[in-house]
């Protein structure tokens, strides 16, 4: 498993993170069994949020842990707020981003978040009351650092401008077969759709100013149009290709999916979905794998995107 110090933080995070988006379909046990079988591979990450399964999952989670306070120092625990799911709105005002925070600590059983990220953006923004959430946030311990997810450059520089604290993490949708915030950059002047810029430089943005990606959906491809490993209809070539590599290093396909974000020299972690041990290995197979230049290119284009 490969470690990284989080830019901004004191925390040294596996690049493997654990998502519990799902662990509500799964029985207390079995929760329990795959939060251990995550540790036993090196992920020392785990990603939440107040939405997932309407605020059960993380309950279930610290239930299922019977979190203590040893247990608790061993994990990097993140969880995102600022949808308001019953209503169908985004909410970041102070009242709002205020209780989420308790409700979340109360349900995972911790007394405080190592990060904090506001989920959605959310066009009614008022900066200056954000930064009085996170001012009171940080002063009384329940969060250390903080973030955002599925925000663009301009969206982040509007929210930094008003904070004490630097964001550390934006959390965004990167798959092999979903890599809008690649593509522009590759196809820059070429008059194609793989030419327009959709994220508004959002990868190079965050390399420079030190905020770590962590991609979610990594097997999804569009906005949940289904997963691509295996599906040879759809996605032949890729397939072909991943089956290839994954014959190469002796690992299976899960593992090279994961391994083509993981070479990036962004460091972007990768946020797992599974709720099946076996899967959470293989996916962690691909932690370290090197891909050469070579391969990581050959992926990207057997996704059908253009190198020109």
């Amino acid at each position: 498993m490969k470690y990284t110090k989080m830019p901004g933080t004191d925390l040294t995070a596996s690049n493997i993170i654990m998502g519990n988006m799902r662990i509500d379909a799964l029985p207390a046990t079995e929760i329990g069994k795959l939060v251990r079988s995550a540790q036993d591979l090196g992920i020392n990450f785990f990603d939440h949020a107040d939405i997932y399964g309407n605020g059960e999952c993380e309950a279930l989670f610290s239930q299922a842990l019977s979190m203590n306070s040893s247990m608790r120092e061993k994990m990097i625990i993140q969880s995102k707020c600022g949808i308001n799911k019953n209503d169908g709105y985004y909410d970041f005002s102070k009242d709002h981003i205020l209780s989420s925070v308790d409700g979340i600590l109360s349900r995972l059983n911790t007394d405080y978040l190592d990060i904090l990220l506001l989920h959605r953006p959310d066009p009614l923004m008022e900066p200056d009351e954000v930064s009085q959430a996170f001012d009171e946030l940080e002063k009384s311990g329940k969060v250390r650092y903080f973030g955002v997810s599925n925000h663009n450059p301009m969206q982040i520089e509007l929210l930094q401008q008003a904070l004490s604290q630097k964001l550390v993490v934006n959390q965004v949708q990167l798959s092999i077969a979903h890599t809008p915030i690649i593509d522009s950059g590759v196809a820059l002047n070429m008059g194609v759709d793989q030419s327009i810029n959709r994220d508004n430089s959002v990868l190079e943005y965050c390399r420079l100013h030190d905020i770590t990606l962590q991609a979610w959906s990594p097997f999804q491809t569009g906005f949940f149009e289904g997963v691509f490993v295996g599906d040879t209809e759809r996605f032949p070539e890729l397939n072909a290709e991943l089956d290839r590599l994954a014959a190469k290093y002796g690992v299976s396909p899960d593992a090279i999916a994961v391994a083509w974000i993981t070479r990036h020299p962004a460091d972007i972690q990768v946020v797992t979905g599974t709720t099946k041990a076996r899967r959470l290995q293989k996916m962690s197979d691909g932690s370290e794998i090197p891909l050469t230049r070579a391969e990581w290119y050959a992926l990207y284009k057997a996704a059908g995107n253009m190198v020109p």
